[in-house]
């Protein structure tokens, strides 16, 4: 009795967000023309990214795919959805244009999510992946109800919005999955028993506990498939982003790699001589302060480095973080790095740049050694891409994207170096360093060479082609 009532208020529910979304698709946004300058009418295309203000390779993405999309078509305008109700559209748009240097077009418009805070993972001590799962759909089903575009396009990696816009808005749908919510590699890391920062230890040292989160885990992956195929494009940003999603998502047809846009232009005119400029021997890490990240990784291989160096030269080198924090956790994660640089005796040799501008970052790179990187699995690494197109030597995960995309060999020479624990990281910097400057040289003009394969332009044109087919119906 109670199922069949559950079934009944989930389709009265489902009719009442239907005829719901109806009555939206025929309004427009305030300031939103019906017509463009040539009197065609507009075709609007939404991007779901309600952390479009955070500054990190996601927000890149989105933000250069906009301006491919508006430069090309003059009939489309871009809706952002967005959770970032502390910053007006001036401001967010002049800090993308600062961040990443691209300077975007007139005519894109934003919608404003209050219910962001539904997918925030602290809301979920417990089953956080399917709690932010399941609040994407409550932000999701705020955005549907605000604005309905033409195309839908979930640029952030909330799959569940995909159906929800399919079929109670009835656009053509898209995504671009920058990494899968949950993967193979997260099943196997429980089935092995194995800890990490989304196995915590009192569930790996439990044979229960690990059982019940593997049903949980492979419960979750199926109803992700389900989701994620709804899309009648699916574009992702690496080689082990496409392992997974074909795996998850059985969707291959209508599954292609994207790389992301990297700013290899704008970074390659930095002079390899630079680096003999400083009056410090650097190493920089450029990324989001993230748990993933593994930011303690880089501190502890740099202590390592530094223990093996005579005492009288410890003061030459530095260990530069570079990254943008986008709320309190990650504020609070720069505190806890402060903490075990000083624990570990270090404090001096490592410094924090919080929410820098690209022209300070591009400072920052060019009076870099090494580029370093240490999240495992990473998705792509847009980060790796710029350390190399920057000139420094790049010293990545011995995984992910760097893996299989970026830091492999380039004309039958080496781009940079990989790693995988402190004591490798630690070895691998030594190496670098005692390197000659031809080594060096060699190096690097062959990872700058190799970086074109992931340029703003191959993006655009990779991007613009996957999106083609979604705008068919509307030429």
């Amino acid at each position: 009795m109670f199922g069949a009532l559950f079934a009944l208020l989930f389709i009265l529910l489902c009719y009442l967000l239907k005829r719901s979304a109806a009555q939206v698709k025929n309004q427009r946004l305030p300031g939103l023309p019906l017509n463009d300058n040539e009197g065609r009418q507009l075709v609007t295309v939404g991007f779901f990214h309600p952390y479009c203000n955070a500054g990190g390779g996601g927000e890149r993405v989105l933000w250069t795919a906009i301006k491919a999309l508006m430069t090309k078509h003059a009939n489309i305008r871009c809706i952002v959805y967005t959770g970032d109700i502390d910053a007006t559209p001036e401001e967010i748009i002049n800090k993308a244009s600062q961040r990443f240097n691209i300077r975007l077009p007139t005519g894109i418009h934003f919608v404003f999510l209050n219910k962001r805070g539904w997918v925030e993972a602290n809301k979920y001590p417990f089953f956080t992946l399917l709690g932010q799962s399941l609040g994407s759909l409550v932000l999701g089903g705020e955005a549907l109800l605000s604005f309905v575009p033409d195309v839908f396009i979930d640029s952030m990696g909330y799959a569940f919005t995909l159906p929800l816009f399919r079929y109670f808005g009835e656009c053509r749908v898209g995504c671009y999955v920058h990494y899968p919510t949950i993967s193979t590699d997260m099943l196997e890391k429980v089935t092995e028993r194995r800890e990490s920062y989304n196995n915590a230890s009192f569930i790996s040292k439990s044979v229960v506990l690990s059982q019940a989160k593997l049903l949980y885990y492979k419960l979750f992956a199926y109803l992700y498939g389900v989701a994620g195929k709804r899309a009648d494009v699916i574009m992702v940003n690496s080689t082990w982003t496409l392992n997974h999603i074909n795996s998850l998502w059985k969707a291959d047809f209508k599954t292609n790699i994207v790389y992301p846009p990297c700013d290899v232009t704008e970074f390659v005119t930095i002079p390899a001589d630079a680096k003999n400029t400083s009056q410090t021997l650097n190493i920089i890490s450029v990324a989001q302060f993230r748990p993933e990240k593994d930011h303690p990784l880089q501190i502890k291989s740099f202590s390592s480095f530094l223990l093996s160096l005579p005492e009288q030269e410890k003061f030459k080198f530095r260990l530069m973080l570079v990254g943008s924090c986008r709320n309190e956790g990650d504020s609070n994660r720069v505190e806890e790095l402060k903490t075990l640089s000083d624990e570990l005796g270090i404090k001096e040799n490592v410094e924090f740049h919080l929410n820098v501008s690209f022209t300070e970052l591009k400072r920052l790179l060019s009076i870099s050694t090494v580029g370093l990187h240490t999240m495992w699995n990473e998705h792509f690494g847009i980060g790796v891409v710029e350390c190399m197109a920057a000139g420094t030597i790049i010293l990545a995960h011995n995984s992910g994207g760097p893996k299989l995309d970026i830091v492999t060999e380039y004309n039958s020479l080496p781009t940079g170096y990989l790693a995988n624990s402190e004591e490798t990281y630690s070895a691998k910097m030594a190496e670098i360093f005692e390197l000659g400057d031809k080594q060096k040289l060699n190096i690097i003009e062959n990872a700058r060479e190799s970086v074109k394969r992931f340029s703003d332009a191959k993006f655009e044109d990779n991007f613009l082609h996957n999106v083609d087919s979604l705008l068919k119906v509307y030429d």
